[in-house]
């Protein structure tokens, strides 16, 4: 079992070095095609998509952008997608329905972008048309956590059949510095918050929000990026081939019952 603390695993998912989407998706992926644009606005960097091949099976791949230098930060927004970024992956969503494509989400973000602008165009109504839309998407869709999974930034791609996390990703309603802001009126109280919180692959499999751990390399995935890649592919795989023999209206129905019980709890007299 993994033993570092919610705050350990907070600082080491940021580190610099982490790899992003950018780095896994051409090592666990084939012919990997990009598409662009919400056909509304135009097109959010902090969101790639496309269609590629994982094991000769067509895929489409929805995955938060995570910069590797100021540079790549600037031109994602530090991965806080914009809605036209919601609308493009919903769009790309639908069009691997229609060609019975399963649907893979890479999840890396602290949340969505809550500027002004985004806010003009509809942040809050795009996030959750995703997440109804999702709920009834006629095609196997797997997530994976990969780092931050903060607030409806992430859950807006992680409405899914199965729902996977390294080992030492964190995925939460809300970041801890804003969890800090709001309980405390203290954004400097982060650490102390990401504690508090349960936010761990682990605390997460215990609630049945997550489905599984996917292990990392010894330290963290930019010990060994293609190790961990490695394993993150094993998994998709498998998932995707299992997923894909279940019936669809008995799929979508565990997809329906899978939120449904999340956060049920029980009190003992």
């Amino acid at each position: 079992m993994n033993k570092l603390t919610a705050t350990e695993r907070l600082a080491l998912i940021r580190q610099k070095n982490r790899p992003t989407v950018s780095d896994y998706i051409p090592v666990i992926f084939n012919n990997f095609l990009e598409l662009h644009g919400d056909r509304h606005f135009g097109d959010d960097h902090a969101i790639i998509g496309g269609i590629a091949t994982l094991n000769s099976i067509p895929v489409t791949i929805l995955a938060q952008v995570k910069g590797r230098n100021i540079e790549e930060n600037k031109r994602t927004n530090f991965s806080m997608p914009h809605p036209e970024g919601y609308r493009k992956a919903l769009r790309l969503a639908k069009e691997a329905e229609k060609f019975h494509r399963p649907v893979i989400c890479l999840v890396d973000t602290p949340g969505a972008f809550c500027g002004i602008e985004a806010e003009k165009r509809g942040q809050g109504e795009a996030i959750a048309r995703n997440l109804m839309e999702f709920m009834t998407l006629r095609t196997p869709v797997v997530s994976v956590v990969l780092g931050e999974g903060g607030s409806g930034g992430a859950l807006a791609l992680a409405v899914c059949d199965e729902l996977a996390m390294l080992e030492n990703a964190l995925y939460s309603v809300i970041s801890p510095r804003g969890f800090a802001s709001i309980l405390w009126k203290d954004p400097g109280r982060e650490k102390e918050a990401c504690e508090l919180m349960k936010i761990t692959a682990e605390d997460l499999l215990g609630f049945g929000v997550c489905d599984k751990i996917i292990s990392e390399a010894a330290g963290g995935a930019q010990n060994d990026m293609k190790l961990t890649a490695s394993n993150i592919g094993e998994y998709l795989s498998e998932a995707i081939s299992r997923i894909s023999k279940t019936d669809i209206d008995i799929m979508l129905e565990n997809r329906y019952n899978k939120f449904r019980k999340i956060g049920m709890f029980e009190e003992q007299p």
